[in-house]
């Protein structure tokens, strides 16, 4: 199940039983802006503009819409290009089962309801059968951590037994509701990001720093309000065993900060314990000496960091209409680099086929630009054009671009910024060029 909409489900109940509640009509919007609201009309907005499937609402699982499953795509690959800059850091792939004590076993259910149905197994019986049925099943990881420790001694040869040097990788993970401090024991799924970084004991607190201070800026990086994103150090009472230090990347959501991404400082205990009686084959060069590296894992949840860039970039604009009237205009401000649509490529009125002729040329060339568009040109339904910049300012698209006669006459576009409202004309010959500076300036935004 993902962290999304647990995540978000359980926020809103908890709102639900400590705020009124309010019947919503998102056109005529005029309560005050609290935590319940704005959380409403965000999950709203998401399963509307394809973010997440619309039977969410319905059931605990959540499955992500197209632009859902983009915007994840590139915060992953953000995450992932920005520990690999330094040299040696590797990416890897490990196996998802688990042999490690704090992992979760993934059970058949009707394997147990028939147990339980059958009446004429006595008490012993049917304790037998379920312990069979626990040894059988299968043990699912919690973390990435593990695995990386298994590859260790691989990952010597291609360092030169050299430090430091990381493994790096993404993929799902299991985790139970309590271990998030609820109780009812569901197991459901997360996606993290994994950095284990390998380094000498005598520099180990410098790197802790160097990275804690990176990812940090990264997580900042990205956002509207980068004073949401924020640091702590992990309280002796969370610290595990092997660990002398943690700290924790949190977001200041509405109902409370909640952890994004951890840190731990982990000594040299748990690849130790991981490659039992072959201390020699971990050692590595520090200078003239062979020491056993200290390790510094950093583990990012991608599905709650999801949650923190929607939440971030959520504004509600107060719009006036041509009577002088004020709406309220819902806008996803998500970075440039990580909003999953960055045209939005339309017509106007006039000869159809010709107009369409034009939007299949430029989005074949957007396309093969790397620009990410939404065809919105091929849409039966007509929309004025404030209902199509409202539509495309709630999906978080860029740039509407609008190929009408002007474009046949004299081959002017009209392009829109989401975040300026600016309109202005472009020669068809300069629109790719355009955004591709603007993506490529937007990086350093």
């Amino acid at each position: 199940m993902k962290m999304f909409l647990n995540c978000i489900r359980r926020r809103l109940w908890f709102l639900s039983e400590k705020l009124p509640r309010f019947r919503l009509n998102i056109s005529r919007y005029n309560t005050r802006d609290d935590s319940y609201d704005k959380t409403s009309l965000l999950m709203q907005l998401c399963a509307d503009r394809y973010y997440i499937s619309p039977e969410a609402f319905h059931t605990r699982t959540c499955t992500y819409g197209p632009l859902g499953t983009e915007l994840k795509k590139n915060i992953i690959e953000q995450w992932t290009s920005a520990v690999r800059s330094r040299a040696f850091v590797f990416g890897i792939t490990t196996s998802v089962q688990s042999t490690c004590e704090e992992s979760l076993r993934m059970v058949n259910i009707g394997a147990f309801q028939e147990i339980f149905n059958q009446e004429s197994l006595s008490k012993k019986e049917a304790h037998q059968k379920i312990e069979t049925l626990m040894k059988d099943s299968v043990s699912v990881r919690t973390s990435l951590l593990q695995g990386a420790l298994k590859q260790y001694i691989q990952a010597l040869g291609l360092v030169n037994r050299t430090l430091p040097f990381g493994l790096a990788e993404t993929g799902l993970c299991h985790h139970s509701d309590s271990q998030l401090g609820h109780s009812s024991g569901c197991s459901f799924e997360v996606t993290k990001s994994s950095l284990v970084w390998f380094c000498s004991p005598r520099t180990s607190s410098q790197w802790m720093d160097y990275w804690a201070h990176q990812r940090l800026q990264w997580w900042r990086k990205f956002a509207l309000g980068p004073s949401d994103f924020e640091m702590c150090n992990v309280g002796d009472e969370e610290l595990k065993e092997g660990t002398s230090h943690g700290v924790k990347v949190l977001y200041k959501f509405p109902w409370g900060s909640e952890t994004l991404e951890t840190l731990w400082s982990l000594g040299d205990t748990l690849l130790l314990k991981t490659h039992q009686g072959t201390c020699k084959k971990l050692q590595c060069r520090d200078g003239r000496k062979s020491v056993v590296p200290h390790v510094i894992s950093i583990s990012a949840n991608v599905d709650r960091g999801m949650l923190a860039y929607l939440y971030n970039s959520f504004q509600l604009l107060k719009k006036p209409d041509n009577k002088q009237k004020l709406h309220q205009r819902m806008v996803l401000k998500l970075h440039p680099t990580l909003t999953p649509v960055k045209v939005g490529l339309d017509m106007g009125r006039g000869s159809s086929s010709e107009l369409r002729q034009v939007c299949d040329g430029l989005f074949q060339e957007f396309l093969e630009a790397g620009i990410s568009t939404w065809p919105g040109y091929m849409d039966t339904m007509s929309l004025s054009l404030e209902n199509l910049h409202a539509k495309y300012d709630e999906m978080g698209v860029l740039f509407t671009v609008m190929v009408s006669e002007t474009t046949l006459k004299g081959g002017l576009l009209l392009v829109r910024n989401r975040d300026t409202t600016i309109r202005e004309t472009m020669h068809i010959s300069e629109i790719k060029l355009f955004l591709l500076k603007y993506m490529s300036a937007s990086e350093n935004f």
